[in-house]
């Protein structure tokens, strides 16, 4: 019998011996996840046998439980949206596709079947660069859905690129009683420097836990050890390709996973397991993010306006603030009844538009300050908020309200790569 993709077996090649799990490939390579989580290729030559006893057709407890069928187990539910974590290479073309189902993530990481009882669906399987407000709000209705149907934990695995939207606009409108994980990969699982089997794991361990909040689960370091758990709303990817490339902005992460013990270690306040689902999945998605730079022109805002947008964020500088020649422009957006906030490009420390005349110039011109948001988050509430009401008094108290974490008291003075 030829094995098939997701199939535990030992090949042979010369005098070495291999164990693992056959993964989706093309052409005549076999390739094999080994328990150590790297893959190997091995030639149409190599003598592969099927390990039947621990094969997905045998019925064993391995499978059965990777399948989600043990019911001992805290229940957790994983739906994929596509995303590196669920794509493989195409071996043909060398290029990352994304072509892997839920199930085939159960597949490929049995592991998890040791943590919970896991149910798989499949939302969308698209590339994070394509994510939607409207999927937003599809997302938060299928996870609630989740939820209300007796879930303990829920896993999103989403791409990288545009996580930290997805994760902000699930905070929002989620108030949940059960973890809701967001997970997922820089590598895929079939490169031999995955991150996607630890990733998973410590998201599995985390949608386990008393963290009842949105969360993202990724490494920690370069190394192989654990995973930070960062809150939605203050996480951001800092870096194109390594492994570690999720910081959380403003605060320390919620806590660490270490992925040898599987045990959670916290590090800051979060809200404890219990209460009641609320599902507020509103959005207004015609709301713009605008990035200040020496030269940039106003009539950007006038463009938006123009266009029919209710909202638009600012990316300023320092403290929050633009060009003198900007102000007449916001002010009459503003006038227009279009919401304009202000928030900084330096994503460390808070906006004060009190500090310089042009600060103050732009709060008499109507513009929110977005206290210490990141600018993205800033974005993703402002449409929220928006999808509920249009009222300039209501729109300013919700902005500068922290709803899910996305607003500090006061800002620290620290940050990566100072000196203390």
């Amino acid at each position: 019998m030829k094995p098939e993709a997701g199939d535990r077996v030992q090949a042979k090649k010369g005098s070495a011996v291999y164990e693992g799990v056959v993964m989706p490939s093309a052409g005549g390579t076999t390739v094999i996840k080994l328990d150590s989580g790297y893959n190997i290729g091995l030639s149409p030559d190599a003598e592969i046998s099927l390990m039947e006893k621990q094969s997905k057709k045998s019925g064993s407890k391995k499978q059965k439980t990777a399948a989600g069928i043990s019911t001992s187990l805290p229940k957790v539910s994983i739906m994929s949206t596509g995303g590196t974590i669920a794509s493989k290479v195409d071996y043909r073309t060398g290029a990352v596709t994304s072509q892997f189902t839920a199930e085939d993530i159960l597949t490929s990481i049995p592991e998890l079947g040791e943590i919970a009882s896991l149910k798989a669906d499949v939302l969308y399987s698209i590339l994070s660069e394509n994510m939607r407000p409207e999927f937003w709000v599809e997302i938060a209705k299928r996870v609630a859905k989740e939820i209300e149907n007796g879930a303990d934990g829920v896993i999103v695995t989403h791409g990288t690129d545009t996580m930290g939207y997805t994760s902000a606009a699930l905070s929002f409108m989620l108030d949940t009683p059960v973890p809701v994980v967001i997970v997922g990969s820089q590598r895929s699982a079939d490169r031999p420097s995955s991150d996607a089997t630890i990733n998973a794991v410590c998201a599995t361990k985390v949608a386990t836990s008393d963290i009842a909040e949105v969360v993202v689960v990724m490494h920690s370091s370069t190394s192989d050890n654990s995973c930070f758990i960062h809150r939605g709303t203050r996480v951001r990817k800092m870096h194109t390709s390594r492994r570690d490339a999720f910081v959380s902005i403003n605060e320390k992460p919620i806590g660490t996973v270490d992925f040898s013990t599987k045990k959670i270690e916290i590090l800051s306040q979060y809200k404890k397991r219990g209460g009641s689902l609320k599902l507020s999945n509103w959005v207004e998605p015609k709301c713009a993010l605008v990035k200040f730079y020496p030269s940039a022109s106003p009539q950007i805002i006038d463009f938006y306006a123009g266009k029919g947008y209710k909202g638009i964020v600012i990316e300023g500088t320092g403290l929050g603030h633009v060009s003198s020649e900007w102000i007449d422009y916001i002010r009459k957006a503003v006038a227009s009844d279009v919401h304009v906030v202000m928030t900084s490009q330096c994503l460390y420390g808070r906006v004060c538009d009190r500090v310089y005349d042009t600060g103050r110039d732009l709060l008499n011109a109507g513009v929110i300050e977005g206290e210490d948001m990141l600018p993205e988050v800033a974005l993703v509430k402002l449409m929220w908020v928006l999808g509920k009401t249009n009222n300039a008094g209501d729109v300013k108290r919700v902005m500068q309200t922290n709803i899910a974490g996305e607003i500090s008291g006061s800002s620290k003075d620290s940050f990566p790569g100072c000196i203390e």
